[in-house]
């Protein structure tokens, strides 16, 4: 029976590690043990932080409509409301856009939002 020697496909593996690893600090760049250490923490904090990510901008996109509504003279919370009650379907993505870019057009939904208070 032939010897199997393994030393191609660990050079691959180590390579392909070592290669995900480019550009961390220290040994985590070079040392196949701590660089695959690395990669398996840094695959946990890209999968946890794909979902924070989500949360993170919905909060951005209600700080920036809160400070719009501010300047329309309604509270957040009544602009929801209103809209909820109108039947009118915005998400905040663009409530949000239209608050930084179009403000007038901003101030329309306000007022469709008051009449359904």
């Amino acid at each position: 029976m032939a010897r199997i020697k393994r030393g191609l496909m660990r050079h691959k593996r180590h390579k392909k590690i070592i290669g995900k690893a480019k550009g961390y600090f220290g040994r985590k760049k070079n040392v196949f043990r701590r660089a695959h250490e690395q990669v398996m923490k840094s695959g946990q904090y890209a999968f946890r932080d794909r979902r924070a990510k989500k949360r993170d901008f919905r909060r951005l996109w209600i700080v920036r409509i809160t400070a719009a509504c501010a300047d329309s003279g309604i509270k957040y919370s009544q602009l929801i409301h209103g809209l909820n009650e109108q039947g009118i379907q915005v998400n905040r993505k663009m409530l949000s856009e239209l608050a930084i870019a179009d403000m007038d057009a901003f101030k329309a939904i306000v007022e469709q939002a008051r009449k359904g208070l």
